[in-house]
């Protein structure tokens, strides 16, 4: 195994479930998928870490504002 690389260990019947999964959807392996899935969700978490310009914060209260919050 290569050094950039490493292995997760996850229970037999989950594999074996996302195995059946992707029969189908053209992945090629459950490694293949679960990299796949993984790097969505990570790329998700990195956009909700995203900072709010002043300008867009300001923006966000006036809508508040005007829906009678403030």
């Amino acid at each position: 195994m290569s050094k950039d690389k490493v292995t997760i260990k996850i229970p037999r019947p989950l594999y074996n479930r996302i195995k059946d999964i992707i029969e189908e959807s053209g992945f090629s392996s459950v490694n293949e998928f679960v990299v796949y899935v993984l790097r969505d969700l990570v790329s998700m978490h990195d956009l909700s870490r995203t900072e709010l310009s002043k300008e867009e914060i300001e923006k966000i209260r006036q809508r508040l504002k005007n829906l009678g919050y403030f």
